[in-house]
């Protein structure tokens, strides 16, 4: 069997990639980051704050896996406590009480499994981040940038728009964590990976996305250049619509619709 999409979600993991800060640094010139969730601590695999984009008053929202061992150490590896979604929710309120569209960067193998996240109440903040973003009346655009893996990946995704890098990947589950349940065969992950549809191309085909952006000049400037014009006429869209919310819900129920495969290019297309 092709091994096609495992190789799509080792790239998808690779440490080379922009993280979720390089997107905002890039974007925003005067981001400001805001922590803690008011409620227990500050989570480090999730970066939120406010700041400009185009002249647009923004709120962004990223899960974090960093660079270097330490960072990434520091910053569980991308994989959020239940404090960093409670952290994104508050910031996404805050954003609809001044009326700010808000910017997601996902990149995630998924929520934090330790003993401790669990007893803070991991599941309970995820679905609570599912149903507050259904109910947000503001526009949220959403990129996954790397890894979308589970709840975790989920619990920022329920935008107005998810877009999805070319070698990024959208999945319930990892290739290995489903091998080991079906197969009791963690090696059997590149078969998983196929049947799983994770790649962004399946998810464009099943209407779980809206565009695929492709990868060339990744991290340049010119990529960020493009991707920034059209992030802002997606915004500029979304911010003229009055059923927002209507439509956001109607986006969810068409979920499995099939869909014209086709890659939208932002990078190198005037």
């Amino acid at each position: 069997m092709s091994t096609q999409a495992y190789d799509i979600v080792k790239l998808a993991r690779s440490n080379k990639r922009p993280t979720g800060l390089d997107y905002i640094q890039n974007l925003c010139g005067d981001f400001l980051e805001l922590h803690g969730d008011r409620c227990y601590a500050d989570d480090a695999a999730i970066v939120g704050g406010v700041g400009h984009f185009r002249g647009i008053p923004v709120t962004f929202v990223a899960i974090e896996k960093g660079h270097s061992a330490k960072e990434r150490m520091s910053r569980f590896f991308g994989a959020p406590h239940p404090e960093g979604y409670r952290k994104a929710l508050r910031l996404m309120r805050q954003a609809e009480k001044f009326h700010r569209p808000v910017l997601c960067f996902v990149d995630t193998s998924g929520a934090y499994c330790g003993i401790g996240a669990e007893e803070r109440g991991q599941g309970q903040a995820i679905a609570e981040n599912l149903m507050g973003m259904m109910s947000l009346n503001t526009p949220v655009i959403t990129l996954l940038i790397g890894e979308g893996g589970s709840g975790g990946a989920l619990a920022l995704s329920v935008a107005d728009r998810v877009w999805m890098l070319e070698n990024a990947v959208y999945s319930v589950i990892s290739p290995e964590g489903c091998a080991s349940i079906l197969w009791k065969d963690a090696g059997k992950a590149d078969e998983a990976a196929q049947r799983l549809r994770l790649t962004a191309r399946d998810a464009l085909e099943l209407g779980i996305i809206e565009k695929i952006i492709p990868e060339r000049d990744l991290g340049q400037p010119a990529f960020y250049g493009l991707l920034a014009d059209r992030l802002e006429k997606e915004l500029h869209v979304l911010m003229g619509q009055e059923d927002l919310l209507q439509r956001r819900y109607a986006r969810f129920r068409a979920f499995g619709s099939p869909k014209p495969l086709e890659t939208q290019p932002l990078v190198g297309v005037k």
